[in-house]
């Protein structure tokens, strides 16, 4: 039986809450994202950046305990990016990662987006929810030049620059259309 086959794991004990970071929360996403940085699955940043883009992450609470974060990171007028969207090891399973991504789109269709971007290795995750692997590149010859003027990594990853291989190396560049 595949994982998509298998019924869902009971929710831990205890109450879910999906709500915008505050920068109190920056502590708490540092501790989530090291693991999986340590792994070579999440880039690891300067906590000064995630106080940047603080405003971009939500935070999944349990109970009062941050279990999981994930960041909508805006690229165009109609695409943005699902960035580092990490689950503590202990809720994996409980449907943490499904209801902070249900809530980046939300906040994607209140923005005004019809397109979502993920740099992942965890593609099944992703496909279930409605991304698709993309090869070349999936805007117009404008807006690509538009782009390349960007000095955010996560633009020259959507764009599949050179420059940004050895980081990536591995990942799968996904599209979901909403």
């Amino acid at each position: 039986m595949t994982a998509a086959e298998r019924p869902p794991l009971p929710r831990p004990p205890g109450s879910l809450a999906i709500r915008a970071a505050r920068t109190a929360d920056v502590r708490a996403i540092r501790a989530l994202v090291a693991p999986l940085a340590e792994r070579r699955v999440l880039l690891n940043k300067e906590a000064v950046a995630y106080y940047e883009s603080v405003g971009d992450f939500v935070v999944a609470e349990l109970d009062g305990e941050v279990v999981g974060c994930g960041a909508l990171h805006v690229l165009w007028e109609d695409l943005g990016e699902v960035r580092t969207l990490a689950v503590h090891e202990s809720a994996l399973g409980h449907g943490v990662g499904s209801a902070l991504l249900d809530r980046l789109v939300a906040r994607a269709r209140d923005l005004g987006l019809s397109r979502l971007f993920c740099l992942t290795f965890e593609t099944a995750f992703f496909s279930r929810h409605g991304f698709e692997p993309i090869e070349g590149q999936a805007v117009d010859p404008e807006v690509y030049l538009e782009l390349l003027r960007s000095y955010d990594e996560g633009v020259a990853e959507f764009l599949d620059l050179e420059r940004v291989k050895p980081n990536t190396l591995g990942n799968t560049r996904m599209l979901r259309v909403l």
